[in-house]
């Protein structure tokens, strides 16, 4: 729920989320529409390995890292490389331990 509250407010879009995890440490979040894709044109041959949306992969694992959460996230699916939908898979490793000091 998080993020889709977050993806609303600062993409403007509110992606579907479909686990595929029988252990439910695993998500996929599913984007009909991009709007970073918006702004990119078509890269060069040389850079065609580049994916531009891999930023959202590191503020999603940056924003579960906050609350304590370690993530692998990654893209499975890119509309830039000519698939129908963005999909970022999101697989939970670990919760991390809380550092607070004692007095």
């Amino acid at each position: 729920i998080l993020l889709q509250v977050a993806f609303k407010m600062y993409l403007g879009v509110t992606p579907s989320v479909s686990c595929n995890s029988a252990t439910g440490n695993e998500f996929s979040l599913i984007l009909d529409k991009n709007p970073l894709v918006d702004f990119v044109e078509e890269l060069p041959v040389e850079r065609a390995s580049f994916c531009y949306c891999n930023l959202l992969c590191g503020v999603i694992r940056g924003a579960l890292e906050m609350v304590h959460l370690a993530a692998e996230v990654s893209f499975f699916q890119d509309r830039l490389e000519g698939n129908a939908v963005t999909e970022i898979g999101v697989m939970f490793l670990l919760k991390l331990e809380d550092r607070k000091h004692r007095r």
